[in-house]
C-alpha cells in the first residue's frame, strides 16, 4: 500500500498534466485513488468500507447532476457561503472546549458556536428550498424560510413590501406570519441541540403555538398561493455570518446576565433575563435558558416559564415592527396571529401541567 498509492498518484498527476488543456475534471482520478483506499480498509474494516464505497458510488452516479446543480443552481456568493458553514462545522468546532468558562460558568464556547452554526444552516437550508421551489410560492415561503433568521426582521421586510404593494398584503401577511411558526421550529431545534430536557418541558406548549400559528397563516395561504405575481426568486446570501455571529454573542452576554440574575435572585432572575433578551431576539434568549438547564442550575421544568416569556417579550417587538413598517391594515392582519401564537403556548403550558408532561 505505501508503495502502491504515491506510485498511483504520481501516474494520476502525469495522466492529468497531460489533458489539461481540455480540462478533464478530476472524478475518475479521485475515484480510482478511493477505490484503492477502501480496498486496504477493507482488511482494517470491512463493514466501514463497504458503506463508504455505496456512498462513492452513488455520488459517482449523481455526478452529472450535482455537476449541473453546482455550475448552473448555485451562486458563487452561495458557494463561499457553504464552504463558510462546512468550515465552522468541521474546522472550528472540534476545536472549541466544552466546558463551561467565565463569570458564574455561564459561558460554553461550543454551545455558542452551535447555536451559531444552527442559525446558519436553517437558514441555508431555507434558501435552498426557496430556490428549488422557485418564485410561485412568493412571499409567504419567503416568510417562513426568513423567519429561521429573525422573524422580527421578516415582519419587519413583509410589512415594507405590503405598505410599497398593497396587492400583495394577502402574501406578506401569510409569510409574516409562517415567519413565527418557523421561528418556533428553530427554538426546538435549539433547545434539542442544547438541553433535551429543557426541550421535553416546552414540547407541547411550542407544539400548540405552531399549530396556531400555521392555522392562521392557512386563512391567506390559499389566497397567496393563487396569485401570478409573485416575487423573483433572489441569488442572495443562503445566511448572513454577521448576524449569526451576532445572535451569539447576544447569546454570551444573555447567559451571563441569567448567570448572574440567578445566583443573585434565584429562578425570579432567569425570568427578568429572559424577558430582557426576548425582546431583542427569541432564540438567544431560549439558548440561554436551556444552556442553563444544560449545566445543571435551574430544571427544565423551571425553564418552560422563561422561554414562553421571553417569546411573549419578542411578540411584542414583532407587533411594533409590522405597525410601523406594514402600517396599520398590515398590523391589524398579523397582530391576531401573533396574539393567537402566545396564548395557545400558554395555554399548552397549562396543558401540560394538567397532563403532568413536565
Amino acid at each position: 500500500l505505501a508503495l502502491l498509492v504515491p506510485t498511483l498518484g504520481v501516474l494520476l498527476a502525469v495522466g492529468y498534466q497531460r489533458s489539461r488543456e481540455h480540462d478533464p475534471g478530476l472524478t475518475t482520478e479521485a475515484a480510482l485513488l478511493l477505490t484503492r483506499l477502501l480496498g486496504a480498509l477493507c482488511l482494517r474494516d470491512p463493514a466501514l468500507a463497504s458503506g463508504l464505497a455505496v456512498t462513492l458510488a452513488i455520488l459517482l452516479a449523481a455526478r452529472v447532476r450535482l455537476h449541473r446543480f453546482v455550475r448552473t443552481v448555485l451562486s458563487q456568493q452561495e458557494l463561499n457561503d457553504a464552504l463558510i458553514l462546512a468550515a465552522g462545522a468541521l474546522v472550528v468546532l472540534p476545536l472549541l472546549p466544552d466546558t463551561y468558562l467565565g463569570p458564574f460558568d455561564a459561558i460554553n464556547l461550543r454551545t455558542i458556536w452551535k447555536f451559531a452554526l444552527l442559525v446558519m444552516a436553517v437558514g441555508a437550508a431555507g434558501h435552498i428550498a426557496l430556490r428549488a421551489v422557485g418564485p410561485r410560492f412568493g412571499l409567504p415561503l419567503a416568510g417562513f424560510a426568513s423567519g429561521f433568521i429573525s422573524s422580527t426582521a421578516a415582519i419587519g421586510a413583509m410589512g415594507e413590501r405590503a405598505a410599497r404593494e398593497p396587492a400583495l398584503l394577502g402574501p406578506a401577511v401569510t409569510g409574516a406570519v409562517l415567519s413565527s411558526v418557523s421561528t418556533l421550529i428553530l427554538m426546538a431545534a435549539v433547545l434539542s441541540a442544547i438541553s433535551p430536557e429543557a426541550l421535553r418541558s416546552l414540547a407541547l406548549p411550542l407544539f400548540c403555538s405552531g399549530a396556531a400559528a400555521l392555522a392562521y397563516g392557512a386563512l391567506f395561504l390559499v389566497k397567496s398561493m393563487r396569485r401570478t405575481e409573485l416575487p423573483e426568486t433572489a441569488r442572495g446570501a443562503p445566511f448572513q455570518l454577521k448576524t449569526a455571529l451576532l445572535l451569539a454573542l447576544m447569546v454570551a452576554a444573555i447567559l451571563v446576565l441569567a448567570a448572574a440574575l440567578n445566583a443573585w435572585l434565584g429562578a425570579g432572575g432567569v425570568l427578568a433575563a429572559a424577558l430582557i433578551g426576548g425582546l431583542a431576539d427569541t432564540h438567544a434568549a431560549a439558548a440561554s435558558v436551556a444552556s442553563l438547564t444544560a449545566a445543571g442550575k435551574i430544571s427544565g421544568a423551571q425553564a418552560a416559564v422563561p422561554v414562553l416569556a421571553a417569546l411573549s417579550a419578542n411578540t411584542l417587538s414583532k407587533a411594533v415592527f409590522a405597525w410601523v413598517n406594514g402600517g396599520r391594515q398590515f398590523a391589524l392582519q398579523v397582530i391576531p396571529g401573533l396574539l393567537l401564537l402566545v396564548g395557545a403556548a400558554w395555554g399548552g403550558l397549562v396543558l401540560a401541567d394538567g397532563l403532568g408532561l413536565r
